[in-house]
């Protein structure tokens, strides 16, 4: 049940991430060309397959000892972590001030400052969210390795699959706020040219609402689909084990 939960919200945040993205872009959102087990074949090389192999061949030996019980508050976890980077997000700087004043004489320098601003802001948090759920992930797969029988193999195969499919979870991400200035100078460019638009709210500022709504959505779609592989290790800690119902 917790594999099923875990891989509905993966699709469900996924999709909301193509949607946002399909909508910027001004396409329809691309079918998947492939199974994620076609994918994956493809993402991780022989090396990353070799220590998989040997991480699902791992013998399953029970720490002696080691006390399983999930603490009070571990299952809260993920939540707060997410919560801590949802309020880092809505406080950035990139919503609640906005570029600091440019000093440009010419428009065509300020735009250009505007846009570098918002997108160094997306790459900051980026970085935030890729250290905060690293760091999270890490403490939960090293509670998994203290676990016996198939959740202590759980951790070896996560560690495995976090170096085979980091590199391409980075490639797939990176683009985003170059994308994300695109988008706002794509809508500066249609608020100029609306004969209507000047009339209800400054140009500039009607752009940058709607552009700042669509990087919000953006970071908290990303922010979910970074989380799924913690979500998946604290389901995986949370769950009955096989040995309590046996017993």
């Amino acid at each position: 049940m917790h594999a099923v939960e875990v891989s509905s919200r993966a699709q469900a945040h996924g999709h909301a991430l193509v949607r946002l993205l399909s909508r910027i872009r001004g396409v329809d959102a691309p079918a998947p060309s492939q199974s994620l087990a076609g994918r994956l074949g493809q993402w991780i090389d022989w090396r990353h397959a070799v220590a998989l192999s040997a991480a699902l061949d791992a013998r399953l030996v029970a720490p002696a000892g080691q006390d399983h019980a999930v603490a009070p508050g571990d299952d809260g976890e993920c939540a707060r972590v997410r919560a801590a980077l949802v309020a880092a997000i809505e406080g950035d700087r990139a919503f609640t001030g906005g570029p600091p004043a440019s000093s440009a004489a010419d428009d065509k320098d300020a735009a250009a400052s505007e846009l570098v601003f918002y997108r160094q802001r997306y790459v900051t948090l980026q970085q935030v969210m890729e250290g905060e759920i690293g760091r999270l992930r890490g403490r939960l797969r090293n509670r998994l390795a203290k676990r016996e029988g198939a959740l202590g193999r759980l951790a070896g195969i996560d560690a495995v699959m976090e170096r085979a499919l980091g590199a391409h979870e980075r490639a797939l991400l990176a683009p985003l706020p170059d994308l994300l200035a695109r988008h706002l100078e794509t809508l500066h460019q249609a608020a100029q040219q609306d004969p209507h638009a000047a009339a209800q709210e400054p140009v500039a500022s009607a752009a940058v609402t709607r552009f700042r709504n669509d990087m919000r959505r953006a970071l908290l779609a990303e922010l979910d689909i970074r989380l799924q592989p913690s979500l998946g290790l604290l389901a995986a800690l949370c769950a009955p084990s096989s040995e309590s119902h046996a017993s």
